[in-house]
């Protein structure tokens, strides 16, 4: 007897969304959008998706994941700015910290599970907050101001906008791939066992710890490469948001309209969120899936097998 062929419609759907948005991405700048603006939305696009492989494919929520973004970008930005390095050099040297940093964070929070584990990683993301807010190398509340984007391979020069664009663009969209070739890997899932039913898992003889470790160190690392991303792209100098610095019209204007429109967009913000969780149940690209499987033609059953011979005869 034949077996009907496996259905790969949603991962057809699926491709055609992940390739409907590559191509507006791509073209975002010719289509009037703010490069930086964007860059900032890709960072953290891939902050979200580096999260998700820990939480949606593991099972472990993270308070602390913060700690690896924030980290990664102070040492990236001080590793540039302070030690001349080159922009390729600084990002790796903030994705190896947050990749360092989530080694030991894990192998202290992984043994626990549930609330415990998420109180651990906010503990310990607390803990480097407040040695970033004291320490000299990171500006305490300024931050780092003026992060020089060099020239990337000592060729490519990323102080032009759209230079940059399309570089951590190209960077974000390889970050991607390597999620996506995780989970649909065995090591994935495993993970997904893991989250699904973690006894038995334990039962068919994987050391889960290890699995959890290696899923939390991958997630570190994406997250502090998406935050060194973040600190190359955000050069953004005080005085284009407050207006000229000189007169104290200028300085008070500048600081009420920018306060203003914080408090605006909070507001729309959190309207926009509660519309989001209260509509899109599976999320906004789970209803689009959805939506795309319901008004698919549906699929003809395949012949059995010998048919041909009753028909002629």
């Amino acid at each position: 007897m034949l077996q009907n062929p496996p259905r790969r419609a949603p991962f057809a759907s699926q491709l055609a969304i992940y390739g409907t948005l590559l191509a507006v991405v791509l073209l975002a700048p010719a289509l009037g959008a703010y490069p930086v603006f964007v860059l900032k939305v890709l960072c953290f696009a891939l902050f979200a998706c580096a999260f998700n492989l820990l939480i949606g494919y593991t099972g472990l929520l993270s308070f602390g994941h913060a700690a690896f973004f924030g980290g990664a970008g102070y040492v990236a930005g001080h590793a540039m700015k302070a030690w001349g390095l080159t922009p390729e050099l600084g990002l790796l040297l903030g994705t190896a910290f947050a990749a360092l940093t989530g080694l030991a964070m894990g192998a202290l929070a992984i043994r626990r599970q549930g609330i415990y584990f998420s109180m651990i990683t906010l503990a310990l993301a607390q803990m480097l907050f407040f040695f970033c807010l004291q320490a000299p190398f990171t500006g305490g509340e300024d931050g780092i101001q003026g992060i020089p984007r060099g020239k990337l391979l000592g060729l490519l020069p990323l102080d032009n906008d759209l230079t940059l664009y399309y570089v951590v663009l190209a960077i974000v969209v390889a970050a991607f791939a390597l999620i996506v070739r995780t989970i649909h890997s065995p090591f994935g899932q495993i993970l997904k066992a893991i989250k699904e039913n973690e006894p038995r898992a334990v039962s068919l003889g994987y050391d889960v710890d290890r699995f959890k470790l290696l899923a939390f160190v991958l997630s570190a690392a994406l997250s502090g490469l998406a935050g060194s991303l973040k600190a190359l792209v955000l050069v953004i100098a005080l005085e284009n948001k407050l207006g000229d610095l000189g007169t104290f019209l200028a300085r008070a204007t500048g600081v009420a309209w920018f306060d203003t429109l914080g408090e605006s967009v909070t507001m729309v913000t959190g309207v926009i969120f509660v519309i989001c969780v209260l509509t899109f149940r599976r999320g906004i690209v789970g209803e689009i899936i959805g939506l795309a499987a319901q008004y698919r033609p549906p699929r003809k059953p395949a012949a059995p097998a010998g048919s041909h011979l009753v028909d002629g005869g």
